[in-house]
């Protein structure tokens, strides 16, 4: 665990409760906690993209209100890489130029962003990795969910939706970016439950986690199975999946059981009508407020302890892991609609609310 100087931040606290972003201004939240007070900094938040809607909708205001309502004058600097690798280097370059006291990564390239980190330990910066981790290099922290499980748990529901046909049919299989380690865990977790139970007719990583590279290639991929016996896909995420489900439905195929992550709104509308089996929910809003936690500690100085460790390549990271949930038709009421992770009014919207009704939800 690294040592860095206690933070001071004087000049941060005379712009007390503004919220720097690259593309807008985040709301933020106040708060009355006792030490919230006396306290400011910078902090940059450095997402990786807009592929999945998660990173503006969810991971950046969630942040940004913990972190506000424990540090009102505290900002928070928020910026996107639109899956721009180089791009999120300058990003972060620029963030520590204009003094960002503590960084949170969440890399698109899961091996060169340990330039980032060592640019920011230069600085005497520390570096949380947020959701996916930093390959190579001494990260002081780590927050994501248990991956190998996420890949776990889409397989075993997948296995339980073809049943009989898992022996006899083909499945597609579409992984994530080749460069997001958090993909490399997914899909290890997936082969280690799948290999041997189902028959593999083509993979795919999907580059970028871009759906409409997934969609291209599952459109190239189908008139090489004509006569064969497709019975599932294996999606890495909601993006996929949902790239994967128009190209079968422009062939004309009928719907198969197919896998998602992240229970984005449009993956759950398909699920309620029946053209996704499954997507995986992770807690995001926990996600980002222990992380906010987190950066608040070391803005004060502290060096909190975590309960697990994650080798990533370069030694054990300081990890706080959350748990993975499956999400299928019966059990969207009680998970994303319960947290508050979506509202009924915006998931039984238009075309869904018989769906919807049909599903308890309303």
């Amino acid at each position: 665990m690294r040592k860095y100087r206690r933070v001071t931040a004087a000049a941060a606290a005379a712009l007390a409760g503004t919220i720097l972003t690259g593309c807008g201004v985040l709301p933020g939240a106040g708060g009355d906690e006792p030490a919230a007070a006396k306290a400011a900094g910078r902090v940059a938040l450095l997402l990786p993209e807009r592929a999945a809607s998660r990173y503006d909708a969810a991971d950046a205001p969630y942040f940004s209100q913990r972190l506000k309502q424990l540090c009102p004058g505290c900002e928070i600097d928020y910026r996107n890489a639109g899956q721009d690798a180089d791009g999120q280097l300058a990003q972060a370059e620029e963030a520590l130029e204009e003094g960002a006291e503590v960084l949170v990564l969440t890399p698109v390239d899961s091996a060169a962003a340990a330039e980032i980190v060592k640019k920011a330990h230069d600085r005497d910066v520390p570096v949380i990795s947020y959701d996916r981790l930093v390959l190579g290099t001494d990260v002081d922290y780590y927050v994501s969910f248990d991956n190998a499980k996420v890949g776990r748990l889409q397989a075993e529901s997948l296995l339980s939706a073809l049943g009989g046909k898992a022996g006899s049919g083909e499945i597609l299989w579409i992984n994530g970016s080749p460069t997001d380690n958090n993909a490399t865990l997914f899909k290890q977790g997936a082969h280690a439950t799948l290999d041997g139970k189902v028959r593999i007719a083509a993979e795919f990583d999907t580059p970028e986690w871009n759906p409409d590279n997934a969609e291209a290639w599952t459109a190239r991929t189908l008139p090489s199975l004509r006569g064969r016996d497709l019975v599932g896909v294996y999606a890495a995420n909601d993006g996929t999946a949902g790239g994967a489900i128009a190209a079968m439905r422009a062939a004309g195929l009928p719907a198969v059981p197919v896998t998602g992550q992240d229970a984005e709104i449009a993956a759950l509308q398909r699920i309620l009508v029946g053209r996704q089996h499954m997507t995986v929910y992770k807690a995001v809003r926990m996600e980002a407020e222990k992380t906010a936690e987190l950066a608040f500690a070391l803005l004060r100085g502290e060096e909190p302890k975590a309960g697990a460790t994650v080798d990533n390549g370069a030694g054990a990271v300081p990890s706080i892991l959350l748990d993975p949930v499956t999400v299928t038709k019966e059990t969207i009421k009680e998970t994303v609609v319960k947290d508050g992770y979506v509202t009924p009014g915006a998931l039984c919207a238009g075309a869904y609310a018989d769906a919807c009704s049909a599903a308890g939800i309303g």
